[in-house]
């Protein structure tokens, strides 16, 4: 499990770079407030995610019809954690979009690991 841990965390770099991107981006060139903008590159990260993941963190052979609605819902929930706190840190307390994700990612890529790890990609 640490393996996969670590190999879920290595693949979330790249996932999180194409997240983060498109989120400064949307903020800084394109004058968006930050909780919409950190869910567009939520989404963005995800495909990323999925793919990754399927392939080197849990090498599944479970089809992708079954893999991607199973991701996709795990990836929703992921969705709803980002939203919840990056409200929160942003909205309601003041922080600083860029620390308040880097906060947000970290709880979210626990929450979704366990969750890919037993039922996405897991066994029957």
């Amino acid at each position: 499990m640490l393996r996969q841990l670590a190999t879920y965390a290595s693949v979330g770099v790249g996932a999180t770079a194409a997240h983060y991107a498109i989120l400064i981006a949307l903020v800084e060139a394109g004058g968006w407030a930050p909780v919409p903008a950190t869910l567009c590159g939520y989404v963005v990260g995800g495909i990323v995610a999925y793919l990754l993941n399927r392939r080197h963190t849990f090498a599944s052979d479970r089809p992708h019809a079954e893999a991607g609605w199973r991701f996709g819902l795990v990836a929703f929930a992921g969705f709803c954690v980002t939203y919840l706190l990056m409200s929160l840190f942003v909205n309601r307390f003041g922080a600083p979009y860029l620390p308040a994700q880097v906060a947000t990612t970290v709880s979210a890529m626990f929450v979704t690991f366990a969750l890919n790890r037993i039922w996405t990609f897991g066994g029957e």
